[in-house]
């Protein structure tokens, strides 16, 4: 006699749900550099304003548009390389429900940066006022302490509780600090290496451990 088929139980099916929901899945590259890569390079720039303020660094003016672009550019460049990676290994839409749910949330975020910059740059040219443009930093550290705290809330992940706050103080000390430009440049600078390419190095890991494992 054939043996009968196992009912699942209400605990199997909470279980199966939470392995979809919660999953193991790898951040995309994409995602990983421009956390990574932003951080390190726009850290790095604001570590070369720094150097100007205190004198250390006196350049001619070519040479310090220069490096603003340079930066930017090389920026681009290895995101470029990051989306290619991504679509090439076929991962954009891979992985359980949770890690695809936090990757659109923060190109969300990201569309909103984006939104943001051109607010503050025209109200800065329109105003006259570099400080107004300076505010663009405080949002995008907001924008983001709220996108890590939905990843935290979605993954439990403890360092990502710890971007969120940090970004939220960070977002606050800047917002304070817009007209004094040194310690305004100083929070920013430790922001960017702490809550950007940490994070971002974090990630890296993570996607690079997943594409040896696919």
């Amino acid at each position: 006699m054939p043996a009968k088929p196992r009912l699942s139980t209400p605990e199997d099916d909470l279980a199966f749900m939470r392995s979809i929901v919660q999953g193991g899945g790898r951040p995309p590259m994409t995602l990983a550099v421009c956390y990574l890569a932003g951080g390190l390079l726009y850290g790095l720039q604001c570590l070369y304003h720094l150097g100007q303020a205190f004198g250390l660094i006196r350049w001619p003016d070519p040479a310090n548009l220069a490096v603003v672009v340079g930066v930017t550019v090389t920026f681009l460049i290895v995101l470029t390389w990051a989306i290619l990676h991504d679509r090439k290994a076929g991962r954009s839409n891979a992985g359980p429900l949770a890690t695809r749910a936090v990757n659109t949330m923060f190109s969300a975020t990201g569309m909103a940066n984006a939104a943001v910059v051109i607010v503050f740059a025209a109200g800065a040219l329109r105003d006259q006022d570099f400080a107004v443009w300076l505010y663009y930093a405080a949002v995008v550290f907001a924008l983001q302490a709220a996108a890590w705290y939905v990843a935290w809330m979605m993954r439990k992940k403890a360092w990502m509780l710890a971007v969120s706050v940090g970004g939220w103080l960070t977002a606050v000390a800047l917002g304070l600090l817009v007209r004094q430009p040194l310690t305004y440049l100083g929070v920013c600078t430790v922001a960017l290496f702490l809550l950007f390419a940490l994070p971002g190095w974090l990630m890296f890991r993570d996607a690079r451990a997943g594409s040896r494992t696919d």
